[in-house]
């Protein structure tokens, strides 16, 4: 089965990353780096395992697009949203045995190296991919 799991940030998050004022401490060069060293080896074990599928990085918020509808007509909006408005950041595709060993996989992000403030509020979502329309009505 497959499993996509997903993390999040905000413009003031990769702010930080950026090392610009944020009213939190910006991250040092070395979180960053320790950051990206942890990534490149977790993406790796997770394709020597076959378990990863495709992953990646989103650009900041800044550079969003949201499209919807108002009155009938399509209405674009260009980012930021609300500085502290948390996005979608990046994502796995996994394909494994079980939603627990999903969720495993999921709870190492845990480890990533980053300044504590962030490591306190990060979380990841993980949810089975559906195949079909059918599956989603179970």
């Amino acid at each position: 089965m497959k499993y996509m799991i997903l993390t999040y940030a905000s413009q003031q998050d990769y702010d930080g990353m950026a090392g610009k004022a944020t009213g939190k401490p910006a991250w040092e060069a070395a979180d960053f780096a320790a950051m990206g060293e942890f990534m490149e080896k977790f993406n790796g074990e997770l394709a020597a395992s076959g378990e990863l599928v495709e992953t990646r990085g989103l650009a900041a918020p800044v550079l969003t697009r949201r499209l919807g509808s108002k009155d009938g007509q399509l209405v674009v909006t260009d980012g930021p949203y609300a500085e502290t408005q948390e996005v979608l950041a990046g994502y796995w595709i996994v394909e494994c045995e079980s939603f627990d060993r999903a969720t495993e996989i999921a709870s190492r992000l845990a480890d990533t190296p980053s300044p504590e403030f962030v490591r306190a509020t990060a979380y990841a979502d993980v949810r089975p991919i559906v195949e079909g329309r059918d599956e989603l009505v179970e």
